[in-house]
């Protein structure tokens, strides 16, 4: 890496000043001065030829989805993003010039929700890049983090967009819901009882949030047909499949999946799509025709 020290250099120059950073990128840690109270952790790795391909995707593309996926989980409990640090293994070929993109699609994505990038490490190896993003963040005032292990039997699940199909562009595209999160956590207040977001496909993440909060669900058929984005029906078109198969399962789509009541709500952006039942009943559909189909997790698993 005989650039890495004009990397740095050129790194450091692009950060804004952000009030919640004492000490940024240069030193061996830096220090952040955030709010008084809670500190959140979460990390997130990205592989060429699994979360993205460098062969056909642009570095500011691979950049700004290595920052959002990290933002996502933010998203899913409802908390504000502060700051992050991103750690790269690169190829012995990779251009200083390539780099450079790479960050400018980070810093796009970090600086639209106030983040600091703060530090990290690079090394370079004869295998493809690898990207870990490491993020901290804090509450929001008055709200507390919503975990995924608190939905109780009664409650409505909703999902913050439509499903399925992501994999035709969205997966590299898409905004994490920051903000509605908040939204959602601020105006539910105590009857959000979980929250998580949907990265490995609604079927799959909907039994890992069952199975945190040890209930199960029944999904409506009816209602998930609402969910279906076109990117899922032109999957269908091109494989056959059916298209709510690809809403359950594609996976990467970066919405958020929440358990509570929000029957006096009507205007959060969020749509119905079942009900949370006691874990003797598992995971199930009511299909259109008014039976039950037990459910198995599937998913895009990465």
């Amino acid at each position: 890496m005989n650039n890495e020290l004009d990397f740095v250099a050129w790194l450091t120059e692009q950060q804004p000043v952000n009030r919640r950073v004492g000490l940024g990128i240069g030193d061996d840690m830096a220090v952040l001065l955030p709010d008084e109270g809670l500190s959140l952790l979460s990390s997130d790795m990205l592989l060429d030829g699994v979360h993205f391909d460098t062969t056909i995707h642009r570095p500011e593309q691979i950049g700004r989805k290595a920052i959002a996926c990290c933002l996502s989980d933010c998203a899913a409990m409802a908390v504000n993003p502060v700051a992050a640090t991103v750690s790269l293994a690169l190829p012995k070929t990779c251009e200083l010039s390539w780099m450079k993109q790479l960050f400018t699609g980070m810093l796009e994505m970090a600086s639209s929700f106030e983040v600091a990038i703060v530090g990290g490490d690079t090394t370079a190896w004869a295998g493809r890049l690898a990207i870990d993003v490491c993020i901290s963040a804090m509450p929001w005032p008055g709200v507390d983090p919503i975990s995924r292990c608190g939905a109780r039997a009664g409650d409505e699940l909703y999902v913050t967009g439509k499903l399925g199909g992501s994999l035709r562009g969205r997966h590299m595209t898409f905004t994490p819901r920051i903000h509605e999160a908040r939204r959602i956590a601020e105006s539910l207040g105590a009857n959000l009882h979980a929250m998580m977001d949907i990265s490995d496909g609604l079927s799959l993440d909907c039994w890992r949030l069952c199975q945190a909060s040890d209930v199960g669900c029944m999904l409506d058929e009816r209602l998930l047909k609402a969910t279906i984005h076109t990117d899922a029906q032109q999957a269908s078109r091109d494989d056959g499949q059916p298209a709510i198969s690809h809403a359950l399962c594609d996976g990467e789509d970066f919405e958020l999946l929440l358990a509570g009541r929000a029957d006096d709500f009507v205007e959060l952006p969020i749509i119905a799509i079942g009900v949370v039942t006691e874990s003797s009943k598992g995971m199930t559909m009511k299909q259109l025709d008014g039976s039950s189909q037990t459910l198995r997790p599937k998913g895009f698993v990465h």
